[in-house]
């Protein structure tokens, strides 16, 4: 296993759309292997093949961050040659990417989807996600159709603004019992934008 450069924003291999993978060689299993080892020192929680060069359709993720047991928590999907098959609601949500460092954008993604790929011993499987975990797979697909985040977003900010929201309104909530919500942040950014 070894680091992996990840591909910056402005690289044209990111706008660009993936080929399929035709047969899963030691190869492909060695480039998600170091996808793993890329992802964890970079703190992320997904990481799609272009982003380290690979011009196939493939991405890893781990988007149980929350989950309360661990082995749930660092459960890895490898999907190979993914379709999203179903899509249902809609949730704003707030995403980072590791190819578009220093940045947080709002984008608009379906609450719940439905998406099949194969793993890395060739075998298919489809998966159920909804909330943050759909955010993880529809942002890890768009990858392989050379979409960025940054693209579809309807706001942005850098990512140490987005910290400083976040960490003034934790601090307003520390009372009661309400977590900070994404819209929050959002609604907070743009009253600042407008003084």
């Amino acid at each position: 296993m070894a680091l992996r450069n990840i591909t910056i924003r402005g690289d044209e291999i990111l706008a660009k759309k993936c080929k399929p993978v035709k047969e899963i060689t030691p190869r492909i299993a060695e480039a998600c292997a170091d996808m793993v080892e890329t992802m964890m020192a970079a703190d992320g929680v997904g990481i799609a093949a272009p982003q380290i060069g690979i011009m196939k359709r493939f991405f890893i993720a781990m988007p149980h961050v929350d989950a309360e047991d661990e082995e749930t928590r660092d459960r890895i999907y490898v999907m190979i040659n993914p379709e999203i098959t179903y899509r249902e609601g809609t949730q704003e949500s707030s995403e980072g990417c590791l190819s578009v460092p220093g940045y947080m954008g709002l984008v608009d993604r379906p609450y719940k989807i439905r998406i099949k790929g194969t793993d890395l011993q060739g075998v298919e499987h489809e998966y159920e996600f909804e909330g943050f975990e759909a955010t993880v797979f529809c942002h890890e697909y768009d990858h392989l159709d050379g979409i960025l985040y940054s693209d579809i977003a309807k706001d942005m900010m850098t990512a140490e603004e987005y910290s400083e929201i976040l960490h003034e309104l934790q601090e307003l909530h520390e009372d009661d019992d309400e977590d900070t919500g994404n819209s929050e942040i959002w609604e907070m950014k743009k009253e600042r934008s407008n003084q």
